[in-house]
């Protein structure tokens, strides 16, 4: 009873550091380095925090995580920042070296005595909490005056197919005039190209890239989720089955699979079956429940052993994997 995630290290590896090389060897000469700041949020990718940040602070003194929950769920492999995105609305203690993010003076007194650096969210498109530039000012005067560094202004910006790249970039320059020189600007969602022209056009300002989804899973194919099958059991139309008692619609073989709900399993959007063996998509009898999934192979279509994986199509972000095995 196992959801698996198998990864081809090497492959995956030199994908990583492909895409974080695009951004840091795109900068002209002599713009200010640009750095990336990997993304290890929620359940790590479906590759998990704690792997994800031991893989980051090889090469960055800062990783990134969702919540102040997982900020304070983080151990440290080293003397790494941790920051925030999203802002916190009730106080909690943080430690220095977590980065607290704040998007408008009504975050603030969640971040209670913290005395560590904070990171500023600026709107965007995407409408979501982040300042204005009348508030920016008023959020730096009041981080000022509490005695905070400015970690980072960040920019999250749409994704990349909802808007052109020029119009992406336009909108991180329109905030240029409000953020002081001195402060990192952070963005999301850009290409190399468009993060090398906003380097050169403003030499002065230091740029960070934010990398996620781009970073980890910028390329599947080195990703792999399946899950193991349990049992196998011939089965008569008409027999009622599983939780619900749901009639079986013709005879056939049932396939009890090793993952469910706790997994984050669950059918497709449209109704259809996540689980595919060789290549051909099985049928849910019905919804997946905690730990089991029960699957229905017509007679005459070919049978998974006991122990065979049948592959699972469910996005990395919302499963919990048993193992994760690098291959």
């Amino acid at each position: 009873m196992t959801l698996r995630l198998t990864i081809d290290a090497g492959r995956w590896q030199a994908h990583v550091d492909a895409v974080r090389t695009s951004f840091t060897d795109a900068v002209p000469p002599g713009a200010p380095a640009v750095t990336v700041a990997p993304v290890v949020k929620g359940n790590g990718y479906g590759i998990g925090r704690a792997q994800l940040t031991r893989l980051a602070t090889a090469w960055s003194d800062l990783v990134v995580v969702g919540t102040v929950h997982e900020a304070l769920q983080h151990e440290r492999t080293g003397d790494e920042l941790v920051r925030v995105l999203t802002p916190a609305v009730r106080p909690v203690d943080l430690p220095p070296w977590i980065v607290p993010t704040v998007g408008a003076p009504h975050h603030l007194p969640a971040i209670g005595g913290h005395t560590g650096p904070v990171a500023v969210k600026l709107a965007s498109s995407m409408h979501r909490y982040g300042t204005d530039p009348a508030g920016l000012a008023v959020l730096l005067a009041e981080l000022a005056a509490r005695g905070n560094a400015v970690h980072a202004a960040l920019v999250h910006l749409p994704l990349a197919e909802t808007a052109p790249a020029d119009d992406r970039l336009a909108e991180v320059e329109s905030w240029l005039a409000h953020v002081p020189p001195d402060v990192v600007i952070s963005v999301s969602h850009l290409e190399p190209a468009a993060v090398a022209t906003l380097c050169a056009r403003h030499p002065d300002r230091r740029v960070e890239v934010r990398l996620g989804t781009a970073l980890w899973h910028g390329d599947k194919s080195f990703l792999h989720l399946g899950a193991d099958v349990i049992d196998v059991r011939p089965v008569r139309a008409g027999t009622r089955v599983g939780y619900r008692g749901t009639p079986v619609e013709h005879d056939g073989v049932l396939v009890m699979v090793g993952a469910g709900s706790s997994h984050g399993v669950a059918p497709l959007a449209d109704g259809r079956s996540p689980f595919h063996l060789r290549r051909r998509r099985v049928a849910l009898v019905e919804a997946p429940h905690m730990h089991t999934s029960m699957c229905l192979v017509p007679d005459g279509d070919p049978v998974p052993e006991i122990g065979e994986w049948v592959d699972v199509q469910r996005p990395l972000t919302t499963v919990a994997p048993d193992e994760v095995v690098w291959s």
